[in-house]
């Protein structure tokens, strides 16, 4: 899995320093957190263009941040907060309620939502050494994943009032991978990998009923990973065929495929499926140089990527979000470190 989407599991203060492009059509405003230092890492874009995710200081420390559509800033970290990881921010509702995670001063890593008033609750799985939310729907429930009092990772689903459900998917050898920030949809569907025996990623489909259905796409030989699930159960993803190069694919509510490619892609990754079958992403070319790409529901697809990203191998453009008007966060990197971006068609 690359490493720029593990930054969103494990990543100051008024107003954004922004530049604004057009490139025909598209604009692109870039910002950074002041004082992040680490970089800026939004992580999804809802409606109302608020924007939420995390940067990071001289310490390596993660601090939240909350841009609004006029581009003010306002960062914010789990109260009491401590150690090594700080607070992440991966997943946003459209009211504006937020989950992520934290770390204690002891170093202990728990879940929290917070909502559009700002007010905290921590979310621990009971029992569990460790918790982390990672997506969260309109409704309030949210997804996860926990560590047992054994260090065994498990996956979870909570309800807005708290109630917890954990689950486990038939044939998995190694427990739970987690799920991205739009993992879980209105319907209380969950989409996210596992591994089975041979050590080889698979996705499923959890449906409210705690029915599971596993799947991979036509040429899937070194794995599947859902990335997104829409409002219409669509899940958008990657898939690694048998020479490991990467695709995307969309498998839609009635189990069929359709797998594309970026043309010219060394390796193509789709991220964010929105309710109108658009899908947000990156692509790789031959120099392992990153670029940004939107599909359309018709599967035209548009490449950009923002002035003053990196042009060496690992730097470039990484889409992170999709919103249904066509808003697309993100962050871009150059040779010294990342920064906050948002496209518009």
């Amino acid at each position: 899995m690359p490493m720029k989407r593990l930054l969103l599991l494990f990543a100051l203060l008024v107003a954004a320093v922004a530049m604004t492009i057009p490139t025909s059509a598209q604009t692109i405003t870039t910002f950074d957190v002041p004082g992040d230092v680490g970089g800026t890492y939004p992580t999804i874009i809802i409606e109302s263009g608020v924007m939420t995710g995390f940067s990071n200081d001289a310490a390596g420390i993660s601090h939240c941040f909350l841009r609004a559509p006029d581009g003010s800033i306002t960062t914010f970290d789990f109260p009491g907060w401590g150690g090594t990881t700080g607070t992440q921010c991966p997943s946003m509702n459209d009211s504006g309620t937020i989950a992520g995670l934290y770390s204690d001063p002891a170093d202990h890593i728990h879940g929290f939502v917070r909502d559009r008033r700002g007010r905290f609750t921590t979310v621990d799985f009971p029992g569990s050494i460790r918790t982390i939310l990672t997506s969260i729907n309109p409704e309030g429930e949210t997804a996860g994943i926990y560590r047992d009092a054994n260090n065994v990772r498990h996956a979870f689903l909570r309800t807005a009032t708290g109630k917890f459900t954990s689950y486990e998917i038939p044939g998995e050898s190694i427990p739970s991978q987690a799920c991205f920030s739009l993992c879980l949809n209105a319907m209380g569907e969950v989409t996210a990998p596992y591994v089975d025996a041979g050590g080889i990623l698979h996705g499923y489909l959890r449906k409210p009923s705690g029915q599971i259905t596993t799947f991979d796409p036509p040429g899937a030989v070194n794995g599947t990973y859902p990335t997104s699930l829409n409002p219409e159960g669509a899940i958008a993803g990657i898939f690694w065929d048998a020479v490991s190069t990467e695709h995307g694919f969309v498998r839609s509510r009635d189990g069929s495929f359709t797998t594309y490619d970026v043309p010219g892609a060394a390796g193509t990754e789709g991220y964010t499926n929105n309710a109108l079958g658009e899908i947000s992403g990156d692509y790789f070319d031959p120099s392992g140089v990153y670029h940004g790409f939107l599909r359309t529901r018709g599967g035209e697809i548009i490449t950009f990527d923002v002035p003053g990203a990196g042009t060496d191998p690992g730097e470039g453009t990484f889409p992170q979000g999709l919103n249904d008007r066509g808003a697309v966060p993100g962050f871009y990197c150059d040779a010294v470190t990342c920064h906050g971006f948002v496209w518009h068609r």
